[in-house]
C-alpha cells in the first residue's frame, strides 16, 4: 500500500486584504485542503503555506478613508482571514504576509537577477493622473462612459454592459474614482519585464504545452497567449507603480514601487522561507532548479495568466526552481447564479459560522462538486441540505449509531476479531488504491461517490442481518457481536477515506474507536480486541431549512 515518499510544496492563491472571505474563495482553500491532508496520509512530506496579498493601490485608499494605516488595516485584514480559514479547518503550515522582510528580500533580488539577465526596460509612458490627489491612477479607478455603447458609470479597462474592452483614454466624460476630478494624461517612466524577449518566448511555449501537465483547458488558453515559433502575442509586463503607493520600492529608482502582481507570487516563497528559518529547513534546497521537491499551486481561473506566464517566467530567469504544475478551478455560483450581495448569496465565511453551520457540511458539498476541470460549480442551497443530510447523516454516520451502542453495552466495547475476515470487509479494503488515485487527480466527487456507494453497500449488511433481532435472542450473542463488529470496522475504514475532507469528524471517530491518528495504510489495520470502544456521541447534527433562510438573512 505505500508509496515512494515525495516532498511536496503546495500553495493556494494569496487573499487580498482588502475584504472578507467568503464562500466562493473558501472553494480553492476547501479543494487545496483535501489535497494537502491526503498527501500527508500517504506519508509524504508536505508543506502548505499561504498570505495575506496586501500591497496596492485599494489598500492604501481603504486605509486613509478608515483614518489607519496600511499597516495597520492589512494586520486587521490578517486576523480576520486567519480566523476564517482556522474555522474552515484548513490546515495551513504557516499563514504569513506579502508585506514582511523575506517578500521585500526576495522581490528585490529576484528583480535585481531580471535586470542583470537584459529582461528589465524603462520606458516613458502616459497614464491618467488625478490632478486634486495627485496620484496615477489604475484602470478601475477610472470611470466614464463606455466608447461602445455609451453606458454610463464603466471602469477604465471594460465595459461591464457590452463587454468591450478599451484603454482608459477611451472613455467619455471620464472621472477619478478617488476624488471625481477629471484625469489628466501625464508621462512618466515605468520598468518592464520584457515577457516579448525571444528567451521568454521559447520558455514559456515549452513549459506550458511540453514540460507541464496543465489541464487541457489551460494548455489550450496558454497557447493562445504565447502563440507559435515565429510569432510575438506577449506583451511586455509593466511591473512598476508610481508613487503614492503602498509596496516596496524598486532598487535604485526613488519614487517607484513594484506593481503588487510582481511581489504578491513572490509571497509563496517569503512565506515558505518564514517557516523554514522557524523549522530548520533548508529553504534553498527546495527552490534551486534543479531540486527533486514537487511545487503545486491551486488557483481560481481568472488569475491563470498571472501564473502560468508571469510567474513561471520570472522564477525561471531569475535562478529558481519552476512549479510543477498550477491547477485551476472554476468559479461559484449560487442556486445557479454569481454570488449577489442583494440576494444575500455573497456568503461571508464568518457569517456560516455565525449561523450556527458545521463548516465540514460544507466542506463535504464542494467536495462533492470538484473535479480536476475548469467548470463553475454550483451551491444549490436545497440540494446542499438534501445531500449533506442523506450522505452524511443518513448515510455514512447513521452506521456507526445503528451498531455501537449493542458493542457496548452487550460486549463491553470489544469487537471479534474473527469477523474481521468478512467479505464486505475485503471490498472496502480493495478500494483503497481506487480512491488514493481520485484524490491525487482531484477527482473528489468521483472519489466521494466511490465512498457513498460503499456505505450504502455497508447499510444493505446491517438490513440484511438485523443486529437488533440478533440481539432479542441470547443465543445468538456471538452472532451479533459478529455483525456489529463487521459494521464498525466498515465504519472506520469509510472514515479513513472520508478523513481528507471531514478531519474534526474523523478526529471524533478515531476517539470513539479508541484508535490513533490513521493514515492511509491503517485502512489494513483492523480494529482489534485489544482496543475496546467507547460509547457513541454523536458525531454531527442535521442541517435544517431555518438555517440557510437565516444565513441569506445574515448576509443582506
Amino acid at each position: 500500500m505505500s508509496s515512494p515518499k515525495r516532498r511536496l510544496l503546495i500553495t493556494s492563491a494569496l487573499p487580498y486584504a482588502n475584504g472578507q472571505i467568503h464562500i466562493g474563495h473558501l472553494v480553492e482553500y476547501v479543494q487545496t485542503d483535501i489535497w494537502v491532508r491526503f498527501q500527508r496520509m500517504r506519508g509524504h512530506e508536505v508543506h502548505y503555506v499561504g498570505a495575506d496579498d496586501t500591497h496596492g493601490t485599494p489598500i492604501m485608499l481603504r486605509a486613509e478613508k478608515e483614518g489607519i494605516t496600511p499597516k495597520e488595516l492589512i494586520a486587521n485584514v490578517w486576523q480576520e482571514h486567519k480566523r476564517d480559514f482556522d474555522d474552515f479547518l484548513i490546515s495551513f503550515d504557516n499563514y504569513y504576509t506579502t508585506d514582511s522582510p523575506e517578500n521585500e528580500q526576495l522581490a528585490q533580488s529576484i528583480y535585481l537577477k531580471l535586470r542583470d539577465a537584459g529582461l528589465i526596460e524603462k520606458r516613458a509612458i502616459e497614464q491618467a493622473y488625478d490632478p486634486v490627489k495627485e496620484m496615477f491612477l489604475p484602470d478601475r479607478f477610472i470611470k466614464g462612459e463606455c466608447p461602445k455603447c455609451g453606458a454610463k458609470d464603466q471602469y477604465g479597462d471594460s465595459c461591464e454592459k457590452c463587454g468591450a474592452t478599451y484603454s482608459p483614454t477611451d472613455l467619455k466624460n471620464p472621472f477619478s474614482v478617488v476624488s471625481g476630478a477629471t484625469p489628466v494624461t501625464k508621462v512618466s517612466d515605468h520598468y518592464f519585464f520584457k515577457l516579448s524577449d525571444p528567451r521568454c518566448e521559447t520558455f514559456l511555449r515549452d513549459w506550458t504545452q511540453v514540460k507541464t501537465p496543465l489541464q487541457p483547458e489551460a494548455r489550450n488558453k496558454m497557447k493562445e497567449w504565447v502563440g507559435q515559433p515565429g510569432e510575438s502575442k506577449l506583451g511586455d509586463w509593466d511591473i512598476s507603480r508610481d508613487a503614492p503607493y503602498f509596496g516596496f520600492e524598486i532598487p535604485d529608482a526613488p519614487g517607484k514601487y513594484f506593481y503588487v502582481w510582481l511581489d504578491a507570487p513572490i509571497g509563496y516563497y517569503a512565506s515558505f522561507l518564514n517557516y523554514c528559518q522557524a523549522q530548520g529547513l533548508n529553504f534553498e534546497e527546495w527552490v534551486k532548479p534543479e531540486t527533486t521537491t514537487e511545487q503545486y499551486h491551486f488557483i481560481g481561473k481568472d488569475i491563470l495568466y498571472f501564473h502560468t506566464l508571469f510567474w513561471p517566467a520570472t522564477l525561471q530567469f531569475a535562478g529558481y526552481r519552476t512549479p510543477t504544475n498550477v491547477f485551476a478551478h472554476g468559479f461559484l455560483t449560487v442556486d445557479g447564479e454569481k454570488m449577489s450581495k442583494s440576494r444575500g448569496t455573497l456568503i461571508s465565511a464568518h457569517s456560516v459560522i455565525e449561523c450556527g453551520f458545521n463548516p465540514e457540511w460544507f466542506r463535504y458539498y464542494f467536495a462533492t462538486k470538484l473535479n480536476d476541470s475548469m467548470e463553475d460549480l454550483d451551491l444549490n442551497l436545497q440540494d446542499f441540505v438534501a445531500r449533506v443530510n442523506s450522505d452524511l447523516l443518513g448515510k455514512y454516520i447513521n452506521i456507526a449509531s445503528r451498531s455501537a451502542g449493542f458493542l457496548v453495552k452487550r460486549f463491553d466495547g470489544v469487537v471479534s476479531d474473527e469477523a474481521m475476515h468478512h467479505a464486505l470487509l475485503t471490498t472496502i479494503t480493495a478500494a483503497s488504491e481506487k480512491i488514493a488515485a481520485l484524490y491525487e487527480g482531484r477527482e473528489y466527487a468521483k472519489a466521494l461517490r466511490t465512498i457513498m456507494e460503499l456505505a450504502d453497500q455497508v447499510n444493505a449488511f446491517v438490513d440484511e442481518n438485523k443486529p437488533w433481532e440478533i440481539a432479542r435472542d441470547p443465543e445468538r450473542a456471538a452472532d451479533l457481536q459478529g455483525v456489529c463488529s463487521v459494521t464498525l470496522e466498515a465504519f472506520r475504514m469509510l472514515s479513513l477515506y472520508l478523513k481528507p475532507v471531514l478531519p474534526q469528524v474523523v478526529a471524533g471517530v478515531e476517539d470513539f474507536l479508541s484508535l490513533a491518528p490513521m493514515d492511509w495504510d491503517a485502512v489494513l489495520t483492523p480494529l482489534s480486541s485489544k482496543n475496546p470502544i467507547k460509547a457513541y456521541k454523536h458525531l454531527m447534527t442535521r442541517v435544517e431549512t431555518p438555517q440557510i433562510e437565516a444565513l441569506l438573512a445574515a448576509n443582506l
